[in-house]
């Protein structure tokens, strides 16, 4: 075996989680300079609110593992790293989307991808890295913590692990929070479109013009929950305004309907009292330091949750 690559196998436990935290710390500072110089703002990258990013540590790791076998072949290392990079990057997606409902990176546009979990130029770029990794940037680090004092390594490690344990289980608790939200947005436009529908179907009784109109633009009115929210407010205002104009307009069964609706309706409101209240500064940077994320099952109640997220970050600058 290589001479550099003889301690490997020899590495502590320690040394293992030191390398790890090192390689997350790593590849949060590539990542968030790299978005934020590419967004023109500075990103905060990742999953987790602190400077880790674990899924380069767990990459780093597995490129280190999985091209011992081939230390002295430069290509069999990069096939090694192309397959088990591949493979961690696709597992790894499959399962948070699965979890979460949110794809958190998104290859669909790029050639030769698969189900835009992976693509041929991550794949390509992932065995180059693997050699870069192996060759040139592992050398110094591993110097490095061999240089460190043994204890010393020992109570970081400690530390930095409660520290990251518990960054994550907050962080998985507000993707949890970002999933049963999405669902909840659901509920409520759903909610508000029987509202809605049923509304429509007592304005028509009055058979006045402008509210005909009113019917004519529901095929074009949206069905974000703002959008929904307005249509019934203006819904309501209309029917007021008949009944002042012609106060004979409703039947004596249909105002009762209107107000049991609008009831309903004012419950809703009180129930839901403001968007950005929906959204936690976690669940708020969550989506923030992740603008490539997106949702396939639940696409526009994402949209909408991400423009709540970044309208809340430009009043608070």
């Amino acid at each position: 075996m290589h001479e550099r690559f003889k301690g490997m196998f020899g590495y502590t436990g320690f040394q293992w989680l030191f390398l790890f935290y090192f390689y997350c710390f790593g590849g949060w500072c590539f990542e968030s300079v790299f978005v934020s110089l590419k967004s023109r703002k500075w990103v905060n990258r990742g999953f987790m609110r602190g400077p880790f990013l674990p899924l380069y540590g767990t990459g780093a790791i597995m490129m280190l593992v999985v091209s011992m076998p081939f230390v002295d072949n430069v290509l069999l290392t990069y096939f090694a790293g192309v397959v088990g990079a591949t493979a961690l990057e696709y597992v790894t997606g499959v399962a948070m989307e699965a979890l979460f409902k949110v794809r958190y990176w998104d290859y669909s546009g790029r050639f030769m991808n698969y189900k835009g979990q992976i693509c041929l130029r991550s794949s390509i770029a992932w065995g180059f890295f693997t050699i870069l990794m192996t060759r040139v940037i592992h050398r110094p680090i591993e110097q490095l913590m061999f240089s460190l004092p043994e204890k010393a390594m020992h109570h970081v490690a400690v530390l930095l692990t409660v520290y990251i344990v518990a960054d994550f289980t907050l962080s998985f608790k507000a993707a949890l929070d970002l999933r049963d939200l999405m669902v909840r947005l659901v509920g409520m436009k759903e909610e508000l479109l029987r509202m809605q529908k049923r509304l429509d179907v007592l304005i028509a009784f009055s058979n006045d013009e402008k509210e005909q109109k009113r019917l004519d633009r529901e095929e074009r009115r949206g069905t974000r929950l703002r959008d929904l929210t307005a249509g019934l407010e203006q819904g309501f205002a209309m029917i007021k305004e008949a009944l002042l104009s012609r106060p004979s307009a409703y039947g004596e069964s249909v105002r009762e309907e209107i107000a049991e609706l609008r009831g309903k309706f004012s419950l809703y409101l009180e129930r839901e009292t403001g968007y950005g209240r929906l959204l936690d500064f976690y669940k708020r940077d969550m989506i923030r330091n992740n603008p490539t994320m997106r949702s396939e099952e639940y696409e526009s109640e994402f949209e909408e949750l991400k423009e709540i997220a970044n309208d809340k970050a430009d009043r608070d600058r």
